[in-house]
């Protein structure tokens, strides 16, 4: 069963799982259960993607209820007049510890041009841990909020290897050694990137919403393991 967030006539907005794919597309590949789907049967209606997360990221979902609806989302999404923030742990403490990264990216195809990409982050807390790991006898890392203000495909994977500060648990941009760590020694076995918190405003409406999605048990553990909390000022700087 989908954790739903808010569910009104016009949209609906899940706890999207990690690792669950959110529709059938050839990124995906192998999958056999999809978001759409398992949507569609609980509610007992037809629902329309407004935008999407990748499979391995969990977090704030929105679902419109027609066709119209859907698009009117997704010109809020095109017109980045939608707030988007994520929870991140990566690899190594960023300097400096706020900032923006400000590196075009491609598509989908990693051929294809690339377009302008901007993603603002603060660093919210660090951690050094006694696991030796190649050439360090500890491992740092670090929680961040992440602001993407634009939309590129996996943009803030993509951003935060490229200042190397990859995001933990990512098998496509990240360290194997690291996430293999986590695996280990913290039973942690998703990408630890969660869309947190939505801001945007109702398509009929206009009315102004902030949605909220709770961390799974997996990083909401590793959070309370690592002595991490959740940040009070929700906004990073420059907004």
């Amino acid at each position: 069963m989908l954790e739903i967030l808010h569910q009104d006539d016009a949209l609906i907005a899940v706890n999207k799982p990690a690792n669950l794919a959110v529709h059938r597309s050839k990124m995906v590949g192998n999958a056999d259960t999809f978001l759409i789907d398992e949507l569609r049967e609980q509610i007992g209606d037809s629902v329309y993607l407004a935008h999407r997360l990748d499979r391995a990221t969990s977090g704030v979902l929105l679902v419109a209820r027609n066709k119209e609806i859907a698009a009117a989302l997704g010109e809020q999404f095109m017109g980045r007049t939608v707030h988007k923030q994520y929870l991140v742990v990566v690899r190594g403490w960023p300097e400096p510890a706020e900032g923006v990264i400000d590196y075009p990216l491609p598509g989908s195809r990693e051929t294809g041009p690339r377009r302008e990409a901007r993603t603002r982050y603060r660093q919210l807390a660090t951690i050094e841990v006694p696991i030796a790991l190649g050439r360090y006898p500890q491992q740092r890392y670090a929680f961040l909020l992440a602001e993407p203000e634009s939309g590129r495909f996996r943009q803030i994977r993509k951003h935060l290897a490229h200042i190397h500060h990859p995001v933990i648990g990512d098998c496509q941009h990240g360290r194997g050694d690291h996430n293999r760590l986590y695996k280990q020694y913290f039973g942690c076995h998703r990408m630890l990137l969660h869309a947190w918190r939505l801001d945007f405003h109702h398509p009929l409406s206009g009315a102004p919403m902030t949605l909220e999605a709770p961390l799974d048990d997996a990083f909401a553990s590793l959070l309370a393991r690592f002595e991490w909390a959740l940040p009070q000022n929700a906004r990073v700087s420059g907004h």
